[in-house]
Parts: structure tokens; C-alpha cells; sequence
């Protein structure tokens, strides 16, 4: 049980350190760095699902990729969707959209209440319904003040969801999905450092530090990756999803205190009012993980 929370919050701080390492990897562009964490994350994958013995699943799924079109379409509307998630996530500290894609994940958890309340009928609680609610005032007070949500926010917040209800539609297992993932945004990786003025070999000749920093981007994006499937494995779902909003929090002060991006006092009446909802989320969450923990 110690080694997963210690886990989960290692990965936690390992996506949050990513997430100010986009920003020191000149001339690389949020593209480029999201291709290589895909080149790269491949090989720490297939060595995951090697020790977790999941090769059985993948061939199985390939197998069914000779006939199934249907598989095809799924599969690649699947990497679409968490490609443009991996984007996102190197490309806002680079544009000072950090604290944007941070409030994004603070919503998600209470966005999946929702989801899971309106697609799959699921019964909410009355905590997630003040949760919900006072989070939504929030949500009420940024369209108010800036008259929009940031288009940021909102692919992250409403770009999960649709991603995880494909998941569970498929029902193939973590690896197996992620694996499919990864093949399918390969190409699309491989032709953006294709398609770079320079050529990948110019630009490590031109910047002699991308020989060490893009081996170690490679390195904290494996790691965080295989900290937070092995977390995913040995915890309790509940406790696993409530150790979930370490990362949003690490990632807010990254952007606020590393990547001096600036937060007008206004905006704070939108972050407190989500944060409340997020603590209340937290707080069922342990209430209930202890409550089983002691039947």
C-alpha cells in the first residue's frame, strides 16, 4: 500500500516536473516535444506490458484488426483523442496556457460525475451534488468575466470524457489500449519531426544539449508513465483516483510560480468555488476508502 501512494505521488510530480521541462528544451517547439515523447514512450511501454505479461491481449486485438473495421475506426478515434491530450499538455507551458490546462484537470473529475450521471445512470451522492454545484458557480463566474472558457479548459475537461466512455465501449484492458494508442499517433509523431525547417540531425548538430535533454525527456515521461500504471495496479481504485488530484494542484503552482504566468484577482472567484468542489470530491473519496478499509 506505502510503495503505491508513494508511487502515485512520485508520478504526480514527475508529470508536473514534464510540465516545466517543455519549457527549457530550446528550439524545440510543443510539437517536436510531443513526438519524441512519443518515440520514446514506446520502448518504456513495451517493456511494461512485457513484465505485466499483457502481449497475449495486444496480439489478440491485432488479430481482430484483419477483418474489424469497426476496431479500426474505434482504435484510431481512441489516439486521436489522447494524441490531442499529449499536445496540449507540452504545448501550453510553452504559450502560458499552463494554469488553463491545470483548472481543465481540476473540472474533470467533477465533469465524469456528470458524465457517469447522464450517460450511465449512475446514482450521485449528495457530497458530489454540492460538489458539482458549487463548482459550478465557479464555472458560472469565468463566463462572466471573460464572457468565453478558455478553449484550453475546455478540450481538456470535455476531451477526457469522451476518450474514457470509448475506452470502456471497447472494453480492452489499460496496456492493451494505451499500446494501440501510442502505434496509432506514431506515424503522425514520426512525420512532425519529419516535417521540422531542420532536420533532426541539424538540429542536435546546431544544439548539442538535446543529445542529453531529449534522452532525459524520454526518461521522466517513461518514468511517470510506469509510476502511475504500476500505482494504478497495486491501489485501491478509490484511494487511486483521490491521489489523482495531487497532479492538477503540482501542476497549478508550475504554472504560477515557475512559468510566471499571472492570474488577475478576479479569477481567483473562479478557482476557489472549484477547489471546494475538488476538496469535497476528496474527502467522500477518503471517507469512503476508509470506511472499507475498516469493514
Amino acid at each position: 500500500m506505502k510503495q503505491g501512494i508513494a508511487l502515485s505521488v512520485f508520478s504526480s510530480f514527475l508529470f508536473a516536473l514534464l510540465y516545466y521541462y517543455a519549457t527549457v528544451l530550446q528550439p524545440l517547439t510543443g510539437e517536436a516535444i510531443f513526438a519524441w515523447r512519443v518515440v520514446l514512450g514506446l520502448p518504456a511501454l513495451a517493456l511494461l506490458i512485457t513484465r505485466a505479461r499483457g502481449w497475449g491481449e495486444i496480439l489478440l486485438v491485432a488479430s481482430r484488426l484483419r477483418h474489424d473495421v469497426k476496431l479500426w475506426l474505434l482504435l484510431t478515434l481512441s489516439a486521436a483523442l489522447i494524441g490531442v491530450q499529449l499536445l496540449i499538455f507540452v504545448w501550453a507551458p510553452l504559450h502560458q496556457r499552463g494554469l488553463d490546462v491545470s483548472l481543465g484537470y481540476f473540472l474533470l473529475p467533477l465533469v465524469m460525475v456528470v458524465v457517469g450521471r447522464v450517460f450511465y445512470k449512475e446514482r450521485l451522492t449528495r457530497m458530489q451534488v454540492v460538489a458539482v454545484s458549487i463548482a459550478a458557480v465557479g464555472v458560472v463566474h469565468e463566463l462572466w468575466r471573460a464572457d468565453s472558457f478558455s478553449w484550453v479548459t475546455a478540450l481538456v475537461m470535455f476531451g477526457y470524457p469522451p476518450y474514457f466512455m470509448l475506452r470502456r465501449k471497447m472494453r480492452i484492458g489499460s496496456f492493451c489500449t494505451l499500446w494501440f494508442d501510442m502505434l496509432f499517433i506514431l506515424p503522425v509523431a514520426l512525420l512532425v519531426l519529419h516535417a521540422q525547417p531542420m532536420s533532426v540531425l541539424e538540429q542536435f548538430m546546431r544544439h548539442p544539449a538535446l543529445f542529453g535533454m531529449v534522452p532525459l525527456l524520454g526518461l521522466i515521461s517513461s518514468a511517470a508513465l510506469v509510476a502511475y500504471i504500476s500505482a494504478s495496479r497495486m491501489l485501491p481504485l478509490g484511494l487511486f483516483g483521490i491521489l489523482g488530484y495531487v497532479e492538477p494542484v503540482l501542476l497549478f503552482w508550475v504554472a504560477f510560480l515557475f512559468l510566471g504566468e499571472s492570474m488577475e484577482m478576479q479569477a481567483w472567484l473562479t478557482y476557489i468555488p472549484i477547489w471546494i468542489g475538488v476538496l469535497l470530491m476528496v474527502a467522500e473519496g477518503l471517507l469512503k476508502w476508509l470506511q472499507e478499509r475498516t469493514s
